[in-house]
């Protein structure tokens, strides 16, 4: 099989860009791991895995972790204080 040429290169490349991946656009992937966790992808460097029990208790904890959160945003690193 012969090489592929430049353009060809160039014209795969934006397909695959185009078909997606993971992207940094702030969209978040889930996924069931091989032992049952569920992770969650494109927060940061790493997922986030927990259990379903877990998750449903975090989730629960929401409202109160999203006060805690605006009463402790002062003592917080933010993205725009870098």
């Amino acid at each position: 099989m012969a090489e592929p040429t430049y353009e060809e290169l160039k014209a795969r490349l934006a397909q695959l860009e185009k078909q997606g991946g993971r992207t940094r656009s702030g969209s978040l992937d889930f996924k069931v791991g091989e032992k049952g966790g569920v992770s969650v992808y494109g927060l940061g460097r790493f997922p986030v895995t927990l259990y379903y029990e877990q998750w449903m208790r975090l989730l629960g904890a929401s409202e109160d972790l999203k006060k805690f959160m605006e009463e402790n945003k002062s003592r917080l690193k933010l993205k725009d204080q870098v």
